[in-house]
């Protein structure tokens, strides 16, 4: 396939994962940056030799770019989006897709008008031991997905949300840990239990007042297959202990994953110390895998830069369904339900009461 020509908007630090992602493929090349500071996208065009704009449209015309990478703090998602759509370009976006329901729906609406595909990054989808779990539950292997749970005990001290301007505010952030450390668990919640009926939840800012918004929320929930589940998502546990989404079956077998060890990783600051291992195997008759399953893994873990390697096989996947014209593997759609989930929580602390999905933008 002829390589995909890639820029990126939002020169901050996780643009340097996609930028470093990007130059591993061999379906895609970096052809442009643009930020709103023209001395960030100077040097951030400097350091990986393409041409730095400070005006998105110019640089989508002038590098004849396929697929823009909205990499830009989460509020600002879609106004990037809807302009590269407008122009015909496909559309790639950090996570979370946007900060509120409206925005996910004027970037879902501008993709399907101007005909092309539009994604969000959910980079643990493509985690060794987050798939394998996908594969059994889809394999029958757990009967029925009944019972999921994701629980993150996590930390982010003063120096992280002062590391940038916008961090900690609800204007400029659009939440906290629901917004921004836990969408990718979120998603794995959804994507294994399957959409959600109703959800109960509830935020507050146990240990850090120095922001406005969640360090802490928990929630639960019921899934339209019946099944049940719970959140528990924080940052207040110093230094970080872990992160983990279980699934239980009807069949009374139980499968899970820790998707991190410790605290989550801070894009441009730290670094994916441990791999990511399935910790709980009960399948009947596979229960001796689990230490073939995290040895495995161990080992593919040693041989990749995994802070951006698991980018680099997202963003392959969405260059090569550009040029096979089908469908990424993570959509606008299931970044849409991500946002339904954390709005959904937000909403039910606010009114005390449980709320249904789907929601319509407010």
């Amino acid at each position: 396939m002829t390589r995909v020509r890639v820029a990126l908007t939002g020169c901050g630090k996780v643009g340097h994962i996609h930028a470093t992602a990007v130059r591993s493929l061999a379906e895609a090349e970096l052809v442009g940056v643009c930020d709103v500071s023209a001395e960030r996208a100077r040097d951030f065009g400097a350091k990986y030799d393409v041409p730095g704009f400070t005006d998105l449209a110019t640089m989508l015309r002038q590098a004849q770019v396929e697929l823009l990478l909205v990499c830009t703090p989460h509020p600002l998602h879609a106004q990037p989006t809807l302009v590269a759509a407008s122009l015909g370009v496909h559309v790639l976006v950090e996570k979370p897709l946007a900060a509120s329901l409206a925005d996910c729906d004027a970037m879902l609406q501008a993709a399907q008008q101007g005909g092309v595909l539009l994604g969000v990054i959910s980079q643990r989808r493509f985690y060794e031991a987050v798939r394998r779990i996908k594969d059994a539950i889809d394999a029958g292997k757990l009967g029925k997905p009944v019972l999921g749970v994701f629980t993150m005990y996590s930390w982010r001290d003063a120096a992280y949300y002062q590391s940038d301007p916008w961090r900690g505010k609800w204007s400029t952030e659009g939440g906290g840990v629901l917004v921004n450390q836990s969408p990718h668990m979120l998603d794995l919640l959804r994507w294994y239990m399957g959409p959600i009926a109703e959800i109960t939840g509830y935020w507050a800012n146990v240990n850090h007042p120095g922001i406005e918004v969640d360090d802490t929320a928990v929630a639960v929930l019921r899934f339209q297959n019946g099944g049940l589940g719970s959140i528990v998502a924080s940052v207040s546990q110093k230094p970080g202990i872990f992160t983990k989404v279980h699934i239980h079956g009807s069949n009374a077998a139980s499968v899970g994953v820790e998707t991190d060890r410790g605290a989550t990783f801070i894009a441009g600051m730290t670094a994916i110390a441990e791999p990511p291992l399935n910790d709980l195997w009960t399948i009947p008759g596979e229960e001796a895998q689990l230490a073939q399953f995290q040895a495995a893994d161990r080992q593919s873990f040693r041989q990749v830069d995994a802070t951006s390697h698991y980018h680099a096989l997202q963003i392959q996947d969405f260059a090569r369904a550009i040029r096979e014209n089908r469908a990424p593997q993570v959509t606008g759609e299931d970044g849409r339900a991500v946002v339904e989930m954390f709005t959904a929580i937000y909403r039910s602390n606010n009114e005390r009461r449980p709320v249904t999905l789907p929601l319509k933008a407010e």
